[in-house]
């Protein structure tokens, strides 16, 4: 694999250059900085928006960017899910190859947006999101009339209760969810007594939930998977729970299942099967290893009056990082949902280019 050409550590790039938008004089909370490089590489650039301080300081979200190849009305925003960031270069060729502008947001305290005094991908309340959203949308908006917006697993949940929130607004004409965290991979007492009493204790207080590191084993190169990315941005265990990001999650799906009003076209996709295992084992490469995709099927008619759901056998917990057969049965479907359903979109495109393995540029 050809890594992304960078002058020194990535992270240690990001938090200087986070850092001085932050104590530059004109700095104020909403102000977003010139576009930059990004650790991608060419033709990868980013934008840090700064969210103001919170309890642990300075607190900023990061726009990534990828334009198509000649200029367009579209765009489309992905969303990360926990323990995230977003290194899915495929992804973006998948979009910029049918003539969107891509972007990704790497949310605060997650990936590029995480600064040296921050709990990693730590929140109080999902929430807390929608200001870097609206700050991203504000952005793509002022360039492009149609804007699909794409979130996986906990992106999925947030980008869900965003989309209800904002939904008299007009802000998205479409939004597409990978594998989202509708619900908490446990059996009943687990997902809903003992959620509630944990909630209850100290913000940053850690939970011992235990997760098994067989999803991040069956995707890193360095173990049993074909991709190379950071993994002090995304550890192969993930980050530890805190109680209060706990309680943030049960909130926001409790709101979830209460029913929402997404007045645009919703496709809910997922694997056909769950796998729950300490140890990562042949299975969990075709398998979701994260959540319950019955999870998925059964929440997803709340989400609004137009909603399609789609699965995948063979599909890993994020469906883009699948094997090569299974990546072009979702960029297929994926395709042509967006033909059908999102406005603007175009009336026909071109087959998806799968990468063999690690795609290029991808680190």
């Amino acid at each position: 694999m050809k890594r992304a050409p960078v002058d020194s550590d990535p992270r240690t790039q990001l938090i200087c250059y986070a850092n001085t938008a932050l104590t530059s004089p004109e700095a104020a909370a909403g102000t977003v900085a010139g576009v930059q490089p990004d650790v991608l590489g060419p033709p990868y650039q980013r934008q840090v928006i700064d969210l103001g301080h919170d309890d642990e300081g300075p607190v900023v979200a990061t726009l990534v960017s990828r334009r198509a190849t000649t200029p367009t009305d579209r765009a489309v925003l992905y969303v990360h899910g926990w323990a995230d960031y977003f290194f899915q270069t495929h992804l973006a060729d998948f979009y910029v190859d049918r003539g969107w502008d891509f972007y990704a947001l790497d949310l605060r305290k997650h990936g590029r947006s995480l600064l040296p005094h921050q709990t990693p991908n730590f929140c109080r309340s999902v929430t807390e999101y929608f200001t870097e959203l609206d700050q991203a949308a504000t952005i793509i908006r002022a360039d492009h009339g149609t804007l699909l917006v794409n979130g996986h697993s906990t992106g999925g949940l947030t980008t869900a209760l965003w989309a209800h929130t904002r939904r008299a607004d007009g802000v998205l004409d479409g939004l597409f969810v990978n594998s989202p965290f509708f619900d908490f991979n446990a059996g009943w007492f687990l997902r809903r007594p003992a959620a509630a009493v944990v909630g209850r204790i100290g913000d940053y207080r850690i939970v011992p939930l235990g997760f098994s590191s067989a999803y991040g084993e069956s995707l890193h190169r360095d173990h049993h998977g074909a991709w190379d990315y950071d993994l002090t941005w995304k550890p192969v265990g993930g980050f530890p729970v805190r109680a209060g990001w706990l309680r943030a999650i049960r909130r926001g799906q409790q709101r979830l299942r209460a029913g929402l009003e997404i007045d645009v076209p919703v496709l809910v996709a997922s694997s056909m099967r769950s796998l729950r295992r300490r140890e990562w084992s042949e299975a969990a490469m075709n398998a979701d290893t994260v959540l319950d995709v019955a999870h998925m099927a059964r929440w997803a008619a709340t989400l609004g009056r137009h909603v399609t759901v789609v699965r995948f056998d063979g599909g890993l917990h994020d469906l883009t990082l699948s094997a090569p057969p299974v990546r072009e049965q979702v960029f297929s479907e994926v395709d042509r949902w967006v033909r059908t359903y999102v406005a603007g979109a175009p009336a026909a495109g071109t087959r998806p280019t799968v990468p063999d393995a690690v795609p290029e540029g991808a680190g």
